[in-house]
């Protein structure tokens, strides 16, 4: 064989082994640039007059869905929430004060069986089952206002909502999606979970769902 026909295969053989070399390596390299998913960490803050059956349920509905569950001691609600004209607790109020005993990168949900209220357009003091910082820390979920059947299941769905809220989900057109515009009213029994594209952006948000 002539020197150059063998210079030319050798050429060759470097050339395919540099080539996977380089494959390998960039599949590397992109593995470990792939952004890691943080653990979501819940905290459930209980307020002294929720009953234990509905802490229960809600907080094993949780682990369903996030790796890290966490309930709080129970706490009296902050007297200063309290708005004696209505006899409601402001819940603008309420978040203030779960997000300051809530760390970054986590969120707190407070639970409450009282009426809870908050300024909506023109309405100083409009009653609401809950509310939620979008984004942010903390949110506040009331079943004053769950009336009928399943009561445990309708605040897990209202608390499970003001959570998507503190992901910044805002409100969503689809009627059985959990992230549905309340309106002043109790529809939670139309709701079945979250939709498609709700559902897409808190599973990148680091959200699991069985």
């Amino acid at each position: 064989m002539k020197p150059f026909n063998i210079y030319l295969i050798m050429l060759s053989i470097l050339l395919m082994c540099s080539c996977t070399t380089s494959s390998q390596d960039h599949k590397k390299i992109s593995t470990t640039q792939q952004a890691v998913k943080p653990t979501v960490r819940i905290y459930i803050q209980p307020f002294t007059d929720l009953p234990a059956s509905y802490l229960t349920y809600i907080s094993n509905e949780f682990q369903k869905t996030f790796k890290k569950v966490i309930i709080n001691p129970r706490v009296n609600l902050p007297v200063r929430s309290y708005y004696p004209a209505r006899s409601r607790y402001r819940a603008d109020s309420l978040l203030s004060f779960l997000g300051r005993q809530t760390n970054d990168g986590c969120h707190t949900i407070g639970l409450t069986t009282k009426d809870i209220s908050t300024t909506k357009g023109k309405n100083i003091d409009w009653g609401v089952m809950g509310l939620g910082n979008c984004p942010g820390k903390a949110c506040v979920a009331s079943s004053f206002r769950l009336k009928g059947k399943n009561p445990m299941e309708k605040l897990y769905k209202v608390a499970i909502h003001e959570l998507g809220h503190t992901e910044g989900l805002p409100h969503c057109l689809v009627q059985t999606c959990f992230m549905r515009d309340a309106e002043g009213q109790d529809n939670t029994d139309q709701e079945t979970g979250f939709c498609a594209a709700c559902k897409h952006r808190l599973i990148q948000a680091g959200w699991t769902f069985n």
